[in-house]
């Protein structure tokens, strides 16, 4: 993998977020059209990684064999240890932990470039303070670490290329059993409970969108199956639940079959987006200005309520009255529209 002078290949640090590990591709395609020839590898979490293997230009994923949150100074430093003679002439960290800098620089590569944070500068060769958190887009500040210093500006938003054979054998596993135009509900939302629609509107959509003609599928990990359950129980129509049975890239490969997707601000709303499907974004503690959908067919929907966004995880009012103002009918009538 060793390379020489300008070409020496640049290691990416991943986000362990599946939706912040969409928004790295737009980094992955600015470092291409500055230096096309220059490898670039991406050391992630296995949670995030299958996304890596999506991204155009993307020479190869390291996985990193640990879980969110997880600290683990050693295996960090072992895992940077194994890379030192990989020629790595750049690394570029995206997550702000202090934990994330710590395998490129066990690994010793010379310029080790991230945001300013939790007092890991001294880990860094080009430590960047981070001004704009709080106002610009998490794309736009991924990118802005590849270019020379300056405030972060409008990017090109995330692709990811899905294999057409990878496509065709996914419809095989997953075959549909009706006729008519698919609707994906994703329901889920890593973060926490203020950033997903509640479930009992997401089967009123789905009633109302089967007597409109739709199949509905649902989709997420297996932390969302009371989700899903609660869904298919109160929507009263046929329902296929396929939360927890597929893995992410099949979940890709099922999103980018549907019609229309309707998703919370999560990790799936953004592989939807990045796979160009017409998608309805439901926000409600998050804000739409951060982490908006990019998809060329896409529309956000939210109410402003005093108290919104307050980007936690869970109501500190305990009312979610933000998602409480989204009405399934109007959710339905922008998926209609979305769709041209």
């Amino acid at each position: 993998m060793r390379a020489i002078g300008t070409y020496s290949p640049i290691l990416i640090v991943g986000p362990s977020w599946v939706g912040d590990m969409v928004m790295a591709a737009s980094l992955v395609a600015s470092l291409k059209a500055q230096d096309p020839g220059r490898p670039i590898d991406m050391m992630a979490p296995k949670a995030a990684l299958p996304v890596a293997q999506l991204i155009p230009g993307v020479r190869r994923t390291i996985p990193l064999g640990l879980g969110h949150g997880e600290f683990g100074f050693l295996a960090r430093w072992r895992a940077g240890r194994a890379l030192k003679d990989e020629g790595y002439g750049k690394a570029i960290i995206l997550p702000r932990a202090f934990k994330a800098a710590i395998a490129p620089f066990a690994a010793g590569i010379p310029e080790r470039i991230g945001y300013a944070a939790e007092g890991r500068s001294i880990l860094l060769t080009d430590a960047r303070p981070d001004t704009f958190r709080k106002t610009a887009r998490t794309i736009d500040r991924f990118v802005a670490l590849g270019l020379p210093e300056a405030p972060p500006q409008p990017s090109e938003r995330p692709v990811l290329n899905l294999p057409e054979a990878d496509r065709i054998a996914i419809a095989q596993k997953f075959p549909l059993a009706g006729l008519g135009p698919v609707m994906a509900l994703c329901p889920g939302a890593e973060y926490g409970p203020a950033k997903r629609w509640p479930a009992r509107k997401f089967a009123q959509l789905a009633a109302q969108a089967h007597a409109a003609g739709y199949q509905i599928r649902v989709l997420g990990g297996p932390k969302d199956a009371p989700l899903a359950q609660e869904i298919v129980e109160k929507a009263g129509v046929p329902v296929e639940d396929l939360v927890g049975r597929t893995s992410l890239v099949e979940a890709a490969g099922i999103l980018a079959a549907a019609e229309v997707v309707i998703s919370n601000d999560s990790g799936l709303m953004h592989v939807a987006g990045a796979l160009d499907r017409p998608l309805v974004v439901l926000y409600g503690s998050s804000s739409e200005k951060m982490t908006p959908p990019t998809g060329p067919h896409s529309v956000a929907i939210s109410h402003d309520v005093s108290c919104r966004p307050c980007f936690k995880r869970e109501c500190p009012l305990g009312t979610l009255a933000c998602f409480e103002a989204i009405r399934p009918q109007e959710v339905l009538a922008a998926a209609m529209a979305v769709q041209g």
